[in-house]
């Protein structure tokens, strides 16, 4: 499957599970969502590979890890959009 069928089916999904919701998506990122995150009295989020969005921003920004880790903490970790601004995970292994 191609990649910007991935991306199709990812928001298919989301509009099914979450359709009463507007969750904040990061243009340009969306290969990098790993799901939704949900948590009592707060709206649904999505939520990004923390490791894939850094990649990301290495390969189009031709960057090495320390300056798209800084550009990433900077815009992306340091930004609010609202009460559906995404979170990001970090992995144990």
């Amino acid at each position: 499957m191609d990649e910007k069928k991935k991306i199709e089916n990812i928001f298919t999904w989301i509009d099914e599970m979450f359709p009463e919701h507007d969750m904040i998506n990061l243009d340009g990122y969306e290969d990098c969502i790993v799901g939704v995150v949900t948590r009592f009295g707060a709206e649904p989020i999505l939520c990004y590979d923390k490791d894939k969005v850094i990649e990301k921003k290495m390969a189009e920004g031709n960057v090495d890890y320390e300056t798209a880790l800084e550009d990433f903490e900077f815009n992306m970790i340091g930004g609010w959009f609202g009460e559906t601004t995404p979170c990001f995970l970090e992995k144990t292994q």
